[in-house]
């Protein structure tokens, strides 16, 4: 069994909290600044969310387009996230794209603004503006247009891939 768990990123000072989970096996816990609420997904099929404001009572959702939406949502928060178990650093991919860089480069492929890629959790429109630059200069791009088309065009967001 897989399990891939996001947690608030004032957790890293409460390994305990980690510890509690008890589970053996394919285990992966990263944390990120600003984490919506619960969600559990189980094989792309069936969700569950909070029905009541305390917690207590869980929503099924079996509906295939909400479900997918759903793990859709969660897989951006997970690239964007720092992994805490297995302890590891993020590794940049085969092209050197580090897990927050291909993030940005996925938004600005779909014509997000510097200000709306940094509205995901984990950014700052500065680190924002930095990782494109970046980008830009390792495929020699000098205007933001370009360098969408270059993203595209090089295939890097394609061969680093998603590993659900």
């Amino acid at each position: 069994m897989r399990v891939r768990t996001l947690y608030q990123e004032t957790v890293r000072h409460f390994p305990s909290v980690i510890s509690r989970q008890g589970m053996r096996g394919d285990l992966e816990v990263r944390s990120l600044n600003e984490v919506p609420g619960r969600l559990i997904v189980i094989d792309r099929s069936v969700a569950f969310i909070p029905a009541d404001e305390d917690g207590s009572l869980a929503a099924e959702i079996r509906n295939p387009a909400i479900v997918d939406y759903l793990a859709t949502a969660f897989e951006r928060f997970w690239r964007l996230a720092e992994p805490m178990l297995p302890k590891r650093a993020p590794q940049a991919g085969p092209h050197g794209l580090t897990p927050r860089q291909r993030a940005a480069a996925e938004l600005l492929v779909e014509g997000r603004t510097d200000s709306g890629i940094a509205e995901r959790p984990g950014l700052d429109v500065r680190t924002c503006r930095a990782h494109i630059a970046k980008l830009a200069a390792a495929l020699g791009s000098r205007s933001r247009a370009r360098l969408g088309c270059l993203i595209g065009q090089s295939g890097i967001l394609e061969q680093e891939g998603h590993h659900t």
